[in-house]
């Protein structure tokens, strides 16, 4: 049964308007809208909690994570119903995300029992040294407070309620207050729910979690502007985060802003591979773009290749390959429209050629590839704008030095790609040490689309793929994007925090 209403400090809240879902099928379901009233009475019931839940140990953080795992699973039908009919993902795909999400609670539960993420450094005093004596200091990580959380439209369970920077901060110590998406506000509420349960179950301070559906830009303004808020996570548009990282920094505190914003995640084919296995590399570039109708913040959006017959023959497969993929539903209409405009937009710029076009309207999508030479794409900044949707471009250059040039005009990327061979090597060396610097996950031989959960994952990269480049928004070092070091000198070890 869905509440309709915002979740706020462990009571449902309404408000004066409602809004409703848009679901592909089936009844709309309505909601109430967010105010600037709501943030506030979340924000300060999360800095009311901070005093015990950021003080808690590593034990009781850990079991109110795991907790919440096992109430999001014990509703996993009803997720997969509503969140199949708000988003129009297949059940699987809902299935397979709510396990990658109820993976990473327990993953981080484990992480922080270890004890490990605290980076505790400890330097003895040294009484007697000369001409100075050295006092005893113990340094460890901190919480740092609220933090806001702003869900993803394109993951409603991995990157949204209960995704990973709600994770991160409560496995931090950190309250969360959630701004859900409008997308699926019903997937939302219900895992409020299961998280609702599980502090409840264990006893932490109900502050802890709050969620606010809907309202206009105001209401993400306040979230974000809040005094008590400490830090924000983000996954959205490029537009959206680049403004809600400018007020964080215009506040009278500024805050960090942890945006990932999107990236074209371009593929390098380098020449003996491109001989060897030009056509399955072309037909799993297909599988890889049109995953999930494209929806995906690593979809590979751009393939880099040198100009001859494996170029024409790579082509040539790829576009036979996305002939094959049937329309799909994206998730929401304005997401659609946008999708429209980058395939109208590309197919208006002198130096780009159609290879394959389809036909697709309302809120469906189907492929699109196009192809441009690597002058034009250099001569041509907007050519390496993100089309979220199956849309792809292959960028032909005429020798290896010109490919290079391309990978130095990238701008700031989540993944980059080199497709090589051991002939290959010479050129591979040379080629990573630009994309390196480019990215923040680099793969050999693999397409980027899907994001393992795990300590050494970096899903991040330099702007505009994010806006801090030393912080990753999947895996166990995401915990440390909420805590800062503090110092202990001379501190009697019975007034210091448990960890």
């Amino acid at each position: 049964m869905l509440m309709g209403k915002h979740l706020i400090a462990g009571e449902w809240v309404g408000g004066d308007e409602t809004f409703a879902n848009t679901p592909t099928e089936g009844d709309a379901d309505t909601f109430a809208v967010g105010s600037v009233e709501h943030v506030d009475r979340a924000a300060r019931a999360a800095e009311d909690a901070f005093w015990s839940y950021g003080y808690s140990g590593q034990t009781e953080r850990a079991a109110l994570l795991r907790r919440i795992a096992d109430e999001i699973d014990a509703r996993g039908d009803a997720i997969t119903d509503i969140g199949t009919r708000e988003t129009g993902l297949p059940a699987a795909r809902l299935e397979g995300e709510r396990g990658r999400t109820v993976g990473q609670l327990r993953l981080f539960a484990d992480h922080i029992e270890a004890g490990d993420y605290l980076d505790r450094r400890h330097d003895e005093a040294l009484p007697d040294r000369q001409p100075l004596p050295r006092p005893d200091l113990k340094m460890v990580q901190r919480p740092i407070g609220p933090v806001a959380v702003f869900g993803a439209s394109n993951f409603p369970l991995a990157f949204s309620t209960a995704g990973g920077d709600t994770a991160a901060a409560l496995a931090a110590g950190c309250p969360v207050v959630v701004k859900g998406h409008s997308a699926h506000p019903g997937t939302s509420d219900i895992v409020a729910q299961a998280i609702d349960a599980a502090i409840k179950a264990c006893g932490v301070h109900p502050g802890v979690f709050s969620q606010i559906q809907g309202g206009n830009r105001a209401v993400g303004q306040a979230v974000v502007q809040h005094p008590l808020i400490k830090a924000v996570g983000f996954t959205g548009s490029l537009a959206g985060g680049r403004a809600l990282f400018d007020l964080c920094a215009a506040r009278p505190e500024p805050i960090p802003f942890f945006g990932e914003l999107g990236s074209v995640n371009p593929m390098f084919l380098l020449p003996a591979a491109l001989a060897a296995r030009g056509q399955a590399i072309a037909e799993g570039w297909a599988g890889s773009l049109t995953m999930g109708a494209g929806q995906f913040c690593t979809n590979p959006g751009i393939a880099v290749l040198l100009a001859g017959k494996d170029a024409d023959a790579f082509v040539t497969a790829a576009s036979a390959a996305l002939t094959e993929v049937p329309a799909q539903t994206m998730l929401t209409d304005g997401i659609a429209h946008a999708f429209h405009q980058g395939r109208d937009r590309l197919q208006a710029t002198d130096g780009v050629r159609e290879v394959l076009t389809t036909s697709c309207d309302l809120r469906n999508a189907t492929p699109y590839l196009f192809a441009t030479t690597a002058a034009e794409w250099l001569n041509n900044e907007e050519l390496g704008e993100e089309v979220f949707g199956p849309l792809g471009m292959v960028v032909v250059a005429d020798d290896l030095d010109q490919m290079r040039a391309v990978a130095l005009q990238l701008q700031g990327q989540l993944t980059c790609t080199v497709h090589m061979d051991a002939d290959d090597t010479e050129t591979a060396a040379a080629l990573v040490p630009v994309l390196e610097r480019k990215a923040g996950r680099l793969l050999a031989n693999g397409f980027p689309t899907g994001v393992e959960v795990c300590d050494s994952m970096v899903h991040g990269g330099p702007y505009p793929a994010s806006t801090n480049f030393g912080a990753t928004s999947v895996g166990t070092l995401s915990i440390r994007r909420f805590l800062r070091p503090v110092c202990y000198q001379n501190m009697p070890s019975e007034v210091m925090p448990q960890a």
